[in-house]
């Protein structure tokens, strides 16, 4: 069960090379260029996202045919961006960690996703408890939560409390009103 009264922390694992692939291939938000450009514009969009929508990402980038002998994680914010060491490959490091997180799944401390748009790993995730989203869902996903973000904060009406007033004893509170008011106490 959830923890009473708590909503379960939500983790999204993103398979960072098949998000780039699904961009390159029409989707929107992605032009020619580099990999190193499509990495840092994954990751940008992916930090907004995280901001927007209150959640963990974890982005996967396998190193499977490179040099890299070790794993490395960065944080950015609420984003960890890992990257795989030589031999690993995305889908093996995404599927150790959702069996890391089952027992949290299991008991609905944790609601974990995975953007990958490869069948079969879907289908593995799906079996240790996490839910599935295509390439394209994701990106969808991204770009209305962003939209939506910046109408809300276009349309956010100014607050004209005094928040600082809002925590002081009612005591002095109302010494303070009485002083703007240019009463005596």
């Amino acid at each position: 069960m959830a923890r009473a009264g708590k909503a379960p922390k939500r983790v999204l694992i993103v398979d960072g090379y098949n998000i780039i692939n699904a961009r390159r291939d029409g989707g929107p938000g992605m032009s020619a260029g580099s990999l190193a450009d499509a990495r840092e514009k994954l990751l940008s969009d992916l930090m907004d996202y995280a901001g927007y929508s209150d959640q963990q990402v974890v982005l996967v980038f396998d190193a499977w045919m490179s040099d890299r002998t070790m794993r490395t994680e960065e944080r950015h914010g609420n984003v960890t961006v890992v990257y795989t060491q030589k031999g690993e490959i995305a889908d093996r490091y995404i599927e150790r960690l959702c069996d890391e997180l089952a027992p949290d799944i299991d008991l609905r401390r944790v609601e974990v996703r995975v953007a990958s748009s490869d069948a079969l790993e879907q289908t593995i995730v799906l079996g240790r408890g996490a839910s599935r989203m295509s390439a394209r869902e994701l990106m969808y996903e991204m770009q209305q939560l962003r939209q939506a973000g910046i109408r809300q904060v276009i349309q956010k009406p100014v607050s004209r409390r005094n928040p600082i007033a809002d925590h002081l004893p009612p005591d002095v509170r109302r010494k303070l009103d009485a002083m703007r008011k240019g009463e005596k106490n």
